[in-house]
């Protein structure tokens, strides 16, 4: 073998094993198989409404069924950990939802870190609004908070400890020192039927459960706690057109993938959710019942993910909110 011969040789094997280690590290096409959403919420609620309307559309960009499988609690963390421990090509996908970020600070332990879930896209939105009895004499949030100071205060229902009401309540009462006692419940759907049934003097819940309430007259919205106005009902001021501020809380919905999933798989993912959340088929659909749609990219819900978990942080450490 001449001098010139060999280093050819060596330069093309060089260039072969280049060749396959770049193969090797490109994700096959996906998804070639149906993709599993996880949703740890029984079925009927705003997240598993919002998870089936992304897997509609996610499945039409995608060329796959998308499978919507519910896997209710622990508050969310049953369902959480069955994605935190699957394999992480492309195949399952967690709906999280505000547990998801929340469950670490105030469970006792769970059977997964918060860094075995990535986050992929965000879904969309129901603001939570703040609901009293139909004839209570409060017309807003400001006298709702006025009149908790007097007396014994009020009993405020929540779907349990760390649940979106609880934090809601949490907040009212360590930023605007409202004077709540919190009565916890198994379900939103039980915490109404206690204000309707005046068990309890207030609660909150999401848009989309709320509003047929509102609207037959049955219960009295105080405010929204999202930074804007319901689309569906926008007669309702938010808790920050009443001053305030502090108060942004809403039902979300977005979609965690199992850490170590490819990044184009993520992408691609990421592509198809928003591409459906733009579609004016799913905003009309969603905003007339109360959901904002979102989408997005990785990045903003990344962001999203990290701002949320520093404001329900401050809020459990303001409070000392515990599951054990």
């Amino acid at each position: 073998m001449t001098p010139t011969f060999r280093i050819g040789f060596c330069c093309a094997l060089a260039i072969a094993a280049n060749s396959h280690s770049a193969f090797a590290q490109t994700p096959p096409a996906w998804p070639t198989k149906p993709v599993r959403l996880i949703v740890p919420f029984s079925a009927g609620g705003a997240n598993d409404l919002m998870a089936r309307i992304a897997a509609e559309g996610a499945s039409k960009a995608l060329g796959q069924p998308v499978i919507i499988e519910n896997k209710p609690g622990g508050g969310t963390s049953l369902g959480a950990d069955i994605v935190a421990k699957s394999a992480p090509d492309g195949y399952t996908f967690l709906v999280s939802a505000a547990g998801v970020v929340s469950n670490s600070m105030i469970k006792k332990s769970l059977p997964y870190k918060d860094s075995d879930l990535t986050p992929v896209v965000m879904i969309g939105l129901a603001p939570s609004v703040v609901l009293v009895a139909a004839d209570a004499p409060y017309k807003d949030l400001k006298e709702f908070i006025a009149a908790s100071k007097e007396g014994q205060g009020f009993h405020w229902a929540t779907a349990g400890t760390g649940s979106t009401p609880h934090f809601v309540g949490g907040i009212l009462q360590t930023k605007y020192s409202a004077k709540l006692d919190f009565v916890p419940y198994k379900s939103g759907s039980e915490s109404i039927t206690a204000v309707i049934g005046k068990q309890v003097d207030a609660t909150s819940e999401a848009s989309i459960v709320a509003l047929p309430y509102i609207t037959s007259g049955k219960l009295k919205a105080l405010a929204d706690t999202w930074t804007t106005r319901i689309a569906a009902y926008p007669q309702l001021s938010t808790a920050t057109e009443q001053g305030f501020g502090d108060i942004r809380i809403a039902h979300w919905a977005g979609i965690h993938a199992p850490a170590g999933t490819p990044p184009a798989i993520l992408d691609k993912m990421s592509a198809a959710v928003d591409k459906t959340m733009k579609s004016p088929e799913v905003i009309e659909r969603l905003k007339k019942v109360g959901i904002e749609p979102i989408g997005g990219t990785r990045a903003s819900f990344v962001k999203f993910v990290d701002e949320e978990r520093a404001r329900l942080g401050a809020v459990v450490k303001a409070t000392g909110m515990r599951d054990e």
